[in-house]
């Protein structure tokens, strides 16, 4: 079993690798003076069964080409088996066709991996759990729930808790994760969105009054959603409100939005690389989901269960 690395989370790889105690594959992944981007593996992965980690996310198209150019080279370098990890698949939240004369790019860049000669796709808290069945490979949607909920018994514990959905779509995900912490109560946001990356909060399904309520969702962007999420269960007469998301996006002003926002604070995982500002941010705690990937990578590599590491 060999681990690879493209550019776009380098810590994550090494934790993964330091897990796994095996070195990172040694190859490089540079770009041309016009940035067309080339891979060279420098040492003999024939017949070893490859792990490539590469999140997908900003710059998302460059990432999305090493990761293509990745499983390419490592095809025609005769791998005996190709494993995409991707923590933070780009695209996924073009799932379905929102309007005529629009795109399914999930799909795409399923079929774009698919076709570039990966054997198999593992992937962490996808955006929503039909994009599995965009590959025609087998895929491994993995988790960040257990991790999340230890945190959250560790820190909140002994305070009366609520687990809120932000919207409607994400209720199974918030269901998951209340049944882990001892079954604890769940609340919805209503929100309306008038517009993309602009929503307006309409009212709280539940009774959060004296409740510490944690957040649940898989990704946030601009933060917006989350941010007026937050106020609106305070202004219901939450003690405090915590959001855990898997996927850090965090573009534009979200950390500045964030940090004065009315959360408590804001965890997210590693499946992204933290940008400085999340990083020094007082409000933003970042997570490894390492050793959830690492064992997931062992499982796979030893032919035994991925879905009992959620059991």
């Amino acid at each position: 079993m060999k681990i690879m690395s493209g550019n776009s989370n380098l810590p994550l790889a090494r934790a993964i690798a330091g897990y796994l105690e095996l070195p990172l594959t040694d190859a490089a992944v540079r770009r041309f003076a016009d940035e067309e981007i080339f891979v060279e593996i420098h040492e003999n992965v024939r017949g070893e069964d490859v792990f490539i980690v590469q999140p997908t996310s900003y710059p998302v198209n460059d990432n999305l080409m090493e990761l293509l150019i990745g499983i390419d080279a490592l095809r025609r370098a005769s791998a005996k088996r190709i494993t995409a990890v991707v923590p933070y698949f780009g695209y996924a939240r073009q799932d379905r066709k929102p309007g005529p004369r629009t795109p399914i790019s999930a799909k795409l860049v399923a079929n774009l991996i698919t076709e570039a000669g990966a054997d198999r796709v593992l992937c962490v808290d996808l955006h929503a759990g039909q994009i599995q069945g965009f590959f025609d490979i087998p895929t491994d949607n993995l988790f960040a729930a257990p991790v999340m909920a230890a945190d959250i018994q560790a820190r909140y514990g002994d305070q009366s808790l609520m687990v809120v959905s932000p919207d409607v779509g994400g209720v199974v995900r918030a269901r998951a994760l209340a049944k882990r912490l001892d079954n604890a109560p769940l609340a919805i946001v209503d929100k309306r969105r008038d517009r993309p990356g602009q929503s307006e909060v309409m009212n709280i399904i539940g009774d959060v009054k004296g409740r510490a309520c944690i957040l649940i969702d898989d990704i946030i962007d601009s933060g917006g959603t989350l941010c007026n999420a937050a106020q609106a269960l305070m202004d219901e007469g939450a003690t405090s409100v915590t959001a855990y998301i898997t996927h850090g996006v965090l573009s534009g002003a979200a950390v500045s939005r964030v940090t004065n926002s009315a959360l408590k604070e804001l965890v997210i995982t590693d499946s992204i690389q933290a940008t400085e500002a999340a990083q020094q941010s007082d409000k933003i705690r970042i997570l490894t989901i390492a050793p959830l990937i690492g064992e997931a990578i062992r499982r796979i590599a030893d032919e035994s269960s991925v879905s009992s590491l959620f059991d």
